[in-house]
């Protein structure tokens, strides 16, 4: 199964290029058919996680996706899944 991965370290406190990196992979999960995008905040106190958490949550991102699954052994791992129709 192909999976995209998005490593948020670098650019955690530039808040344009997050969410612009956030919207480049959901985008590219979508046109090439990802079936699964793994996006790391890391640990830290947990706020970045919860921005990446309501970037997801806004409407026209959620429609995007079928679901997302907050990793039970690392908390600083978030993952996406799609589902897409067999054209």
């Amino acid at each position: 199964m192909a999976k995209l991965k998005l490593d948020l370290h670098d650019i955690y406190n530039d808040q344009r290029m997050l969410e612009r990196e956030l919207n480049r992979i959901i985008d590219d999960a979508v046109s090439k058919k990802i079936a699964l995008v793994e996006i790391i905040p890391g640990k830290g106190s947990g706020q970045l996680k919860k921005k990446v958490l309501r970037f997801l949550e806004q409407p026209h991102i959620k429609k995007l996706y079928h679901r997302i699954e907050k990793d039970s052994k690392n908390f600083g791992r978030v993952f996406v899944h799609f589902r897409f129709n067999n054209d």
